[in-house]
């Protein structure tokens, strides 16, 4: 389970059996965790963080975008 990113003391990463989805990342949120898609960026779900929160990470996923899905592809591949 690489960790890509830390900030605002949440952590992005991916789970090493999910390069067969479409890109996404995972955030680890303390007592809750989120997955996004990243293109195009949406919530895939959320288990146990507060709406706020939600909405927080959904900033931060779009502000990290570009990282994100080069993270994801070069852990991945990028499935061709």
């Amino acid at each position: 389970m690489p960790t890509v990113l830390r900030l605002e003391g949440l952590r992005f990463h991916f789970y090493s059996d999910e390069g067969n989805e479409p890109p996404h990342i995972h955030v680890d949120a303390g007592d809750g965790e989120c997955k996004f898609w990243l293109d195009p960026i949406s919530l895939a779900r959320s288990r146990g963080v507060a709406p706020a929160q939600v909405r927080k990470i959904e900033r931060l996923v779009y502000e990290h975008q570009a990282q994100l899905l080069e993270k994801y592809h070069e852990y991945h591949g990028d499935g061709n």
